[in-house]
Order: structure tokens, then C-alpha cells, then sequence
């Protein structure tokens, strides 16, 4: 919004300074952060008057979480509104890229909220049926996959080979949305215990940052052999909304947390995401980045699959940061040590910029 001024005015004096990402990214990162830390205390209040019990706690998982209930959730909508805010404000409101996550993230954040309501409200841990839930979430995606790909090219790129691999045309947006569905509900997976997801969002999110800035840049992708996406810097404004917001957030989720972030942002987050790796061409990196996500993922699949085969399971309890509090972790020591394992990854997921 306030690029779009500054352009019709002709970027006078200090309206000059709009005009350029980089500022507008770490403006908006502190407009994120703000907003999250001033509006924090009041709406988590008004979600502990409005939730009563909070959500409900599992009765058959680790024993220590049982000592959290009261504890509100829908903290997702704190970030939702901190990061929305900041992206309409300092984007450019003609970039179709930005319009296309910001579907996502409104998107998925919406069927996290239901998802939540229906837990709150009826003190259970069903919500939304899942076939539901997937339905809504393709639809939001394929969505967003074609906004993304009707300015974009439909070509797989792979990490550390130098040009594209194959043209998947219309398979593309198949391919897109099976991505940013993927990522979401990982992240949402992930989500398990106090600020154990919204780190690695904010690791991915600089990784994503970085990368979508050389990639809109068309000297520097040429430089490093990336897919050259016109456009695509202009998703540096929504990674760092996306940084400021969740450091907002885990202010006041910290251990002990005050909120919970819930399916409202687990999942906003997470296809948010994807859709910017997406943009970018860069749908494997992310696999790398966001390692950890893919890790929580593949230690459910493993478990559901290994224990209707043959009735043992492989972990103690998955998600796998589960199977580590039964070990004997403490929750502090899981959180941090995964956010290490997050940190490493991003940079692995980096490097692949240069090994071509």
C-alpha cells in the first residue's frame, strides 16, 4: 500500500527509501513484530475468557503436558494478523506472487481456525474431519499454484544440477499444490511443543528470504545458475512478515508458553511456505531447508505403517519429538536441540545455491 503511494507521488525524499526490497523487508519485519508484541497480552486474554479450558490436552501423551491445560490456543491468529498487516502495507500491491501466498496463508489459517473451534468447542481432539480438511487445502493450493504458475514458468529444477531438469506443464500445479499441502500439514505436525515449531519457521523463512531474493535478481541468478523469477524478490516483504510476526509470537510462547499457536498457524505457516519455495523454483530445497519438518512427517508415516503391519512401533511415540520426551529428554532440551538441527539444515539447504 504505502509502495504504491510512494510510486504515485514519485518516491519523494524519504519516500525514496520505499522503493527498494531490502527496506521494505525489514520494514516490514518490524511492523510484524510490533503489532505481535503490542497486541499480544490482550488477545491472549481474550482467548483465555473466550476458550475457558483452552485446548484440550492428550490424555494418552507424554505425562508433562498435562500440567499446560488452560493454556489457550489459536495463538496462530496473533501471527495471521501481525504478518497480513505488515505484507499489505509494504508489499506491491501488482505482485502476483505476494497475492498468491497471501491466499495461502489466509486460506489455511481459515481451516486451522475451524479445526480449532471445533476442538475448543467440543473438547475433543477429532476437528475437522481430515478427508475435509485435505479437500479445502488442495483447493486453496491448486489455487494459489495457478495464480503462481499463469507468471511463472512450469519447470523442475533440482539442487546441485545447473538448469532446469524437466517441463511438467499442466502436471505443474498438481505438483505445486502437493508441495504447499505437504509443507503445511508438516509444520503442523511439528507443533507439538512449547516454540518447537515456530523457530525452524523463522530458520526457514531467513533461508527463504535469501533465496528469493537472488532469484528475482536477475545478475545474481545468473551468477549462481538458479531459475531467474521476475517478481519473486518482492516475497523477501512476506518472509520477513513472516520472521517478525513469529518473533512476536514467541515471546509469548516461550516456556512456559501463555498460547498455543494451534492449526490456525501451524498450517498457515507451513503452506506459506511452500508456496514461496514454489514461486521460487526451489520446491526440493525446501525439502532440505525445512528437514526437520520432513523429519517429523516421515517418523508418523513410519510409525502408522510399521504398527498396522505388524503391531510394534518403531518409536515410543511419534511425532519423533514425542519419542525423545519419552526417552527422557526434558522439553526445553528437545525444542533446542531440534532448532539446532533446524539452524544446520537451513544451511545445507543454502548451500545448494553454489554446488551446481
Amino acid at each position: 500500500m504505502l509502495y504504491v503511494i510512494a510510486e504515485h507521488l514519485g518516491f519523494p525524499h524519504l519516500l525514496n527509501l520505499v522503493r527498494y526490497i531490502t527496506f521494505r523487508a525489514g520494514a516490514a519485519a518490524m511492523t510484524a513484530l510490533f503489532i505481535g508484541l503490542v497486541i499480544g497480552p490482550r488477545f491472549i486474554s481474550w482467548l483465555r475468557v473466550k476458550q475457558g479450558k483452552g485446548q484440550p490436552i492428550r490424555a494418552d501423551g507424554p505425562q508433562t503436558h498435562l500440567a499446560k491445560v488452560g493454556t489457550p490456543t489459536m495463538g496462530g491468529l496473533l501471527i495471521l494478523t501481525a504478518v497480513t498487516t505488515a505484507v499489505v502495507l509494504w508489499m506491491d500491491l501488482g505482485n502476483r506472487y505476494t497475492w498468491a501466498c497471501l491466499l495461502v496463508l489466509l486460506g489455511f489459517g481459515l481451516i486451522g481456525f475451524l479445526d480449532d473451534y471445533q476442538k475448543v468447542t467440543k473438547r475433543s481432539h477429532a476437528g475437522v474431519s481430515g478427508k475435509v480438511r485435505l479437500a479445502l487445502e488442495f483447493v486453496i493450493a491448486a489455487a494459489a499454484a495457478w495464480i503462481i504458475t499463469s507468471g511463472n514458468s512450469t519447470v523442475l529444477y533440482l539442487p546441485f544440477y545447473n538448469g532446469p531438469v524437466i517441463d511438467l506443464g499442466p502436471l505443474y500445479i498438481f505438483f505445486a499444490a502437493f508441495i504447499i499441502v505437504g509443507f503445511g500439514n508438516a509444520v503442523n505436525l511439528t507443533d507439538g511443543l512449547d516454540g518447537l515449531a515456530t523457530m525452524p519457521v523463522v530458520i526457514a523463512s531467513l533461508a527463504l528470504f535469501v533465496i528469493v531474493y537472488l532469484v528475482g535478481n536477475i545478475k545474481f541468478a545468473t551468477y549462481l545458475g538458479i531459475p531467474h523469477v521476475p517478481g519473486a524478490g518482492g516475497l523477501t516483504v512476506m518472509t520477513a512478515a513472516i520472521i517478525g510476526g513469529c518473533l512476536a509470537f514467541l515471546w509469548y510462547n516461550a516456556p512456559p508458553a501463555a498460547v498455543f499457536m494451534g492449526d490456525t498457524g501451524s498450517l498457515a505457516l507451513g503452506g506459506t511456505l511452500g508456496a514461496i519455495a514454489v514461486t521460487a523454483h526451489h520446491e526440493i530445497v525446501l525439502l532440505i531447508i525445512g528437514g526437520l519438518f520432513v523429519m517429523e512427517t516421515v517418523s508418523v508415516i513410519l510409525q502408522v505403517f510399521f504398527y498396522k503391519r505388524t503391531g510394534k512401533r518403531i518409536f515410543r511415540m511419534a511425532p519423533i519429538h514425542h519419542h525423545f520426551e519419552q526417552l527422557g529428554w526434558s522439553e526445553p532440551t528437545v525444542v533446542i536441540r531440534f532448532w539446532i538441527i533446524s539452524f544446520v539444515l537451513a544451511l545445507a539447504g543454502l548451500a545448494t545455491l553454489k554446488l551446481r
